[in-house]
């Protein structure tokens, strides 16, 4: 086999060796073409997978056992892969920017509360593919512990489904149904820590050091202390500190390091038998036709003294060889990164340098998310488009996942220099946003409730559903029709603007019907504590069947959100290999970036205020467009121009493409 891919003297020569003494073995198991295939997949990843993890582990004097069990877990994995998934694989191996296409649009539910258990989800399927869905997050579907669990994030059986939701076969028989439809499957699969009632931490109670190995523990607080001078806590509230007392470990018991709550123990990755479960576990899962890995609490995986614990370097040697060893086995699968971190670091997660294209295919754009929301409570667009303008730009075969909520709060995670770039004080501008979105502040329209909110210093989180944060739970209760129009007007504003940003568009399960805050998890002593149950209620199927009702709230959401998703999948300049251009406008409640590709460019235009507002003509020509313009959300209504300038309704977004 020739070498065309540069790689080092010594991981040729380690390569030669593996195969010219596993050929024959292997031979006997994969038919003829299947390990030639195997063989051709390792040797291209093989250097990116060997070298993270001689850096990882290459000190240990066992390194050469547990790369050999590595290598074992990628030959069995191989050997079950199901031939429709190969077949997969070697199409999205001939088209890598499958992900990358305007086609591809996202729905995130918690299964439970979209439809129920999964058959029930398959017979839902067919509503999906209305809305024009391609890509669907099914979250925490993994078996939890009982009770608290973090809404599913403390897993107990990564092989197995939630209880709740029906079986692992279920599971599959749902993922084969959803790709023979067009659907990609996205689970979660959570990377940092296992609940307590997992079989290794029971194991490690139990006494075993081979699966104490498996987590960090502490005969006493001396280490822990240390720890915690640079550990921020996640839930103060809640779960205050990152180590948790278990007094049936040994005689006299042992502290566990629990970033999250106490019953979420954290996994030692120090320990490559961590890395090697975790590495099956994952074949396991794509091997059921899941087609995208989430890593959740991804940026945790990695503890030393003395930092934060996080996004530490060893963190992405880690990610680059789970992608490496993962592209042997199901190159059609890539892997999204839960990192809601500043966007340069947000870049590490997607390969620089020496690892570009080795690490996770998606990311999400957390820091737009952040800044529309504050864009509309300010009527004001500078913060975000200063942000754009700094923002670094996604890799080659990578793309952001654009939102506008997901099941998680928000956090206002925007850059302290770009708030005073734009004249803003960062902690006076958090201080207003939460005001407003918890509907303290004056004039405000929002619905919101603070969540993690800490007196001593004013911070907080925000909960609340799209719909309610945008004002239409207040103008429903007021049953004010205009106040209604604008509510359903901002809406669709923010989903306009993440389905023309490229990548992947993410719409939360009920905003396409505008669900509003429930609250009804304050009877469940289990969810009672934590307000972000409150944008997590159940599917209101009676509102979905308004849908078609064009003079009703969920009728006018849907077709408008129907009009957004069929532009976007017939303009090729919205594929997410494209030249972004933020611009500044004469006029600071108009956001406007341009899109430009080889096929065409395209500017989109957002009114931020309710009243109607104008921009300069030039634009359009300053993103590249020549001559006439058109609108793609309405095609046959011809562009408000007059006096030099383009005229924009309340809350209005164009799409402006030259004229056919």
């Amino acid at each position: 086999m020739h070498n065309i891919l540069g790689m080092s003297d010594e991981s040729r020569a380690d390569f030669r060796a593996l195969k010219e003494r596993e050929s024959a073995r292997l031979a006997q198991r994969f038919a003829a073409r299947d390990a030639d295939l195997f063989w051709v997949r390792l040797e291209r990843y093989f250097e990116d997978a060997r070298l993270p993890l001689l850096e990882l582990y290459g000190d240990r004097p066992d390194c050469p056992e547990h790369l050999s069990a590595i290598f074992q877990t990628v030959v069995d994995a191989s050997l079950a892969r199901p031939e429709p998934l190969r077949l997969l694989d070697l199409e999205r191996e001939i088209t890598r920017d499958w992900f990358e296409r305007p086609n591809m649009v996202g729905y995130v539910c918690y299964p439970q509360l979209f439809a129920g258990r999964l058959t029930d989800v398959r017979e839902r399927i067919d509503y999906l593919q209305e809305l024009g869905i391609t890509y669907l997050h099914l979250m925490s579907m993994l078996k939890p512990r009982p009770g608290k669990n973090d809404g599913g994030y403390a897993v107990m059986d990564y092989r197995a489904v939630n209880p709740d939701l029906g079986e692992m076969a279920d599971a599959l028989a749902l993922a084969n149904e959803l790709r023979e439809r067009g659907i990609s499957l996205c689970v979660d699969l959570v990377l940092n820590h296992t609940a307590r009632e997992h079989e290794w931490a029971q194991r490690a109670i139990a006494g075993e050091q081979e699966y104490l190995d498996y987590y960090h523990t502490f005969p006493d607080l001396s280490l822990p202390d240390d720890y915690e001078q640079g550990l921020p806590e996640i839930f103060p509230d809640e779960a205050p500190g990152s180590f948790t007392f278990c007094p049936e470990m040994g005689d006299t018991g042992r502290w566990v390091w629990t970033t999250f709550y106490d019953y979420q123990w954290d996994l030692n990755y120090a320990n490559p038998a961590v890395f090697r479960d975790m590495l099956d576990t994952m074949f396991f899962l794509v091997n059921q036709g899941v087609d995208i890995l989430r890593l959740d609490a991804v940026p945790f995986l990695w503890k030393r003294m003395g930092t934060n614990c996080q996004n530490q370097p060893e963190v992405f040697l880690l990610i680059q060889a789970f992608r490496a060893l993962l592209r042997v086995v199901a190159p059609g699968v890539i892997l999204k990164a839960e990192a809601i971190v500043p966007p340069d670091a947000l870049l590490q997660y997607v390969g620089v340098k020496a690892t570009v294209g080795k690490q996770c295919e998606l990311a999400y754009n957390n820091q737009l998310m952040v800044n529309l929301w504050s864009c509309l409570a300010t009527r004001n667009v500078q913060l975000a488009t200063q942000a754009s303008h700094r923002e670094p730009r996604l890799l080659v075969g990578a793309a952001p996942l654009n939102y506008v909520r997901n099941h998680d709060d928000i956090g206002w995670a925007m850059a302290d220099e770009d708030l005073e770039a734009v004249g803003e004080d960062p902690a006076l501008h958090r201080e207003f946003l939460n005001e407003f979105y918890t509907g303290r502040f004056p004039g405000s329209f929002a619905r919101g409730e603070f969540f993690q909110f800490n007196p001593a210093t004013g911070d907080a989180r925000i909960s609340g559903t799209t719909a309610s944060l945008a004002g239409l739970e207040q103008a429903i209760e007021n049953q004010d029709e205009t106040a209604i129009d604008l509510a359903i007007r901002r809406i669709l504003l923010l989903h306009s603007i993440i389905m023309a940003r490229g990548g992947i568009p993410l719409i939360y399960m009920g905003d396409e019907t505008g669900l509003l805050n429930d609250t009804a998890y304050l009877k469940d002593p289990e969810k009672a504590h934590d307000s972000r149950w409150m944008h997590r209620p159940r599917m209101d199927w009676a509102k979905v069947e308004q849908r078609h009702d064009p003079h009703s709230v969920e009728g006018r959401l849907f077709s408008g959100l129907l009009n957004l998703i069929r532009a976007r999948k017939s303009s090729p300049v919205l594929h997410n290999f494209a030249l972004f251009q933020p611009m500044w406008t004469d006029n600071e409640h108009v956001l406007a970036f341009g899109r430009r590709r080889h096929d065409g460019d395209l500017l989109l235009l957002a009114n931020f205020h309710e009243q109607p507002q104008s921009v300069q003509d030039d634009l359009p020509g300053r993103a590249g467009i020549d001559g006439a313009v058109q609108d793609l959300l309405a095609e046959d209504s011809p562009v408000n121009t007059a006096d030099g300038r383009i005229f924009l309704d309340p809350y209005q977004t164009l799409w402006l493409t030259a004229q056919d």
